[in-house]
């Protein structure tokens, strides 16, 4: 068979792959994506030098990668015994979470980010408190951007508790891997659910972790990506109605919010940077847990706070709290080692510190909080 009428026949059934995914018939996709697969593999095979290989190669990659998805999908949705919440099934894609069913979080327990706290507060808590007090309505949707491990979650979850509001959290994997052909019906079932719980008189947000990963453009997508974006814009701007009082908020959390496609970016109109601790907050935040280790644990003299702020200059949150409990596995781990758990374990010296922190890196560079920055520069909105 001559070069051209293998190609096009490959690209024959992959189109017809695409289609069938599209339109919903996931099994004619799984039989067509593998009948491309198979010819695109076999023309690298006849031709490996030729300039078209590594495209073939990275369709393959591309088809094989969906298949799995929906091979999982199947696998959840039919598979015999199998309990799940594919086509047709009732429950939701979403988890609710009443006040008073959650962690037990508020502002009070988050060190530092006092400019986001504040932010958080004129765009959601005083509106629910009072909301006669702004005729002209309020934000609707909040975007929390800025480097992993530095709150964003944690701050959602205290959000929720401070406001006393009804939380439905909602994910991309929640709704994209496991509801495929009815991705956009549930993303119509979220939004209506929320506004029936809004028009009972209840306070809701809806908080959607790594926000990016649900409402991005993906150059590869071949299945109904497209059309939940869709869905949510035009959900999200069902909100926007001025004369519309219901206390219905979402909140979106991204480490890459340069990867939003730019109608989101507009619909979320507050869009909050949650910053890397400055030297300042790291300081409260050694203190905070210091506090914690010395309820059960000596602590000794020679920790030095300051110090340690001074040593993390780039750590995250995340990795300042994953040193201390470091410090505290590592003496703990000793004392067992020594005298099998009789006693007490010694006291917590900055040594122990220092050898931690020297083992455990920083997650964020400076190129990192540039890229944010310059980000924040163009779209932050408080």
């Amino acid at each position: 068979m001559s070069l051209l009428p293998l190609e096009e026949k490959a690209r024959f059934y992959a189109k017809k792959a695409v289609i069938a995914d599209r339109n919903g018939v996931y099994d004619e996709a799984i039989k067509y994506y593998k009948k491309a697969i198979e010819l695109f593999s076999t023309l690298i095979r006849l031709y490996p030098e030729a300039h078209f290989t590594s495209i073939y190669a990275s369709l393959i990659k591309q088809y094989s990668n969906r298949i799995q998805v929906l091979e999982q999908y199947y696998s959840e949705a039919y598979g015999a015994g199998i309990k799940g919440n594919g086509p047709g099934r009732d429950s939701t894609p979403f988890e609710i979470l009443y006040p008073g069913k959650r962690y037990d979080i508020t502002f009070k327990d988050i060190v530092g980010l006092e400019s986001v706290k504040n932010a958080l507060k004129k765009a959601i808590i005083y509106p629910i408190r009072q909301p006669e007090y702004f005729p002209l309505g309020w934000p609707r949707g909040i975007l929390l951007f800025g480097p992993p491990g530095c709150g964003k979650t944690y701050v959602a979850l205290a959000l929720a508790n401070e406001a006393n509001a009804i939380l439905i959290q909602v994910s991309a994997a929640n709704i994209m891997s496991k509801w495929l052909g009815e991705a956009e019906k549930n993303v119509a079932k979220l939004f209506k659910t929320a506004r029936e719980l809004a028009m009972k008189g209840e306070p809701v947000i809806i908080f959607i972790d790594e926000v990016d990963g649900l409402l991005r453009v993906y150059s590869d997508e071949v299945g109904g990506e497209a059309r939940v974006r869709n869905q949510f814009l035009m959900e999200m701007d069902g909100l926007q109605d001025k004369g519309s009082k219901l206390l219905l908020f979402i909140v979106g959390a991204t480490n890459k919010p340069w990867l939003l496609d730019i109608g989101f970016i507009r619909r979320f109109q507050k869009r909050i940077y949650v910053p890397p601790p400055d030297k300042k907050t790291r300081i409260k935040l050694f203190k905070h847990f210091l506090e914690k280790i010395g309820s059960k644990l000596k602590i000794d003299q020679s920790v030095d706070v300051e110090k340690l702020a001074e040593l993390t200059e780039g750590y995250s949150s995340f990795d300042i709290e994953s040193i201390a409990k470091e410090v505290v596995a590592n003496v703990v781990s000793e004392h067992f080692e020594k005298t099998g758990g009789e006693g007490e374990p010694r006291p917590i010296t900055m040594e122990d510190f220092i050898r931690v922190i020297k083992e455990i890196k920083p997650s964020i560079d400076e190129r990192m909080i540039k890229a944010y920055g310059e980000w924040a520069k163009k779209y932050k909105s408080i």
